[in-house]
C-alpha cells in the first residue's frame, strides 16, 4: 500500500512528525505486506537489533545498516567472520552490539535454512496465517499467541534476539499484523 497520491493527515501516535524517516516509514512502509525475502531479512535484522532501543534510533541509522550489513545480502553475510564482525563493532553508523552483531549473522545462516527448507521465507512466515493479514490495531500490547508461535519456533531453530516482543514489532513492520490505528489514514482492515 503505497499512500504517495494520498494525503495522510492522521497518524499512528509513535510516529515523530519532526523526523521525516519516521513520516515516510509508517505511511509508505509500515504495516504493508511484505512478501519479498530480501526486505523480510532486512526487517528481522533491523528489528533484533531494535531490542532495547527506540524503532526511531534504528531509523536513523537504517541506510548505515545497509551500507554495513552488504544491502542485507543473505549470501554475503553467510560469509561474514569474526573479523568482518570486528569490522562491524568500529562502525559508528550501525548499532555496536557484539551479541547484536553475531546473532545477525547466526540468524542469516538459520534464515537460509528455512528458505531451503520452504522455498522462500517468506512462505515460512506467511505460512503462520495462512498468507493473510491480521488486522490487529496498534495499542499497548506488545505480544501475542501468534508471536509467541512464531518466536518459539526461531528461537527452537537457534535464532537470537527474536523474543516475542521482537517478533511482534516484526509482524506489524512487514504486514502480518495490520497494526495502524482506526483513526490513522494509514488504516486497513483485513
Amino acid at each position: 500500500m503505497k499512500n504517495d497520491s494520498k494525503i495522510i493527515i492522521n497518524r499512528c501516535s509513535w510516529v515523530n512528525m519532526k523526523n521525516p524517516l519516521s513520516i515516510q516509514y509508517h505511511d509508505t512502509e509500515w504495516s504493508v505486506p511484505q512478501h519479498s525475502d530480501k526486505k523480510l531479512f532486512e526487517m528481522l535484522i533491523l528489528e533484533c537489533f531494535q531490542a532495547g532501543l527506540s524503532w526511531e534510533c534504528i531509523l536513523n541509522k537504517r541506510e548505515g545498516f545497509r551500507r554495513a550489513f552488504d544491502d542485507f545480502d543473505v549470501e554475503k553475510i553467510s560469509r561474514y567472520d569474526d573479523e568482518k564482525c570486528t569490522q562491524l563493532l568500529s562502525d559508528p553508523d550501525i548499532i555496536r552490539n557484539r551479541l547484536k552483531i553475531k546473532a545477525s549473522v547466526t540468524n542469516n545462516r538459520i534464515f537460509m535454512e528455512l528458505q531451503k527448507e520452504y522455498g522462500s521465507f517468506d512462505a515460512y512466515i506467511w505460512n503462520f496465517t495462512e498468507g493473510k493479514s491480521i488486522y490487529e490495531s496498534c495499542d499497548l500490547r506488545t505480544t501475542s499467541p501468534l508471536s509467541d508461535q512464531i518466536s518459539k519456533d526461531l528461537k527452537k531453530r537457534g535464532m537470537k534476539f527474536v523474543g516475542s516482543t521482537i517478533i511482534y514489532s516484526y509482524l506489524q513492520a512487514v504486514g502480518i499484523l495490520l497494526a495502524h490505528v482506526k483513526e490513522c489514514d494509514c488504516c486497513r482492515e483485513s
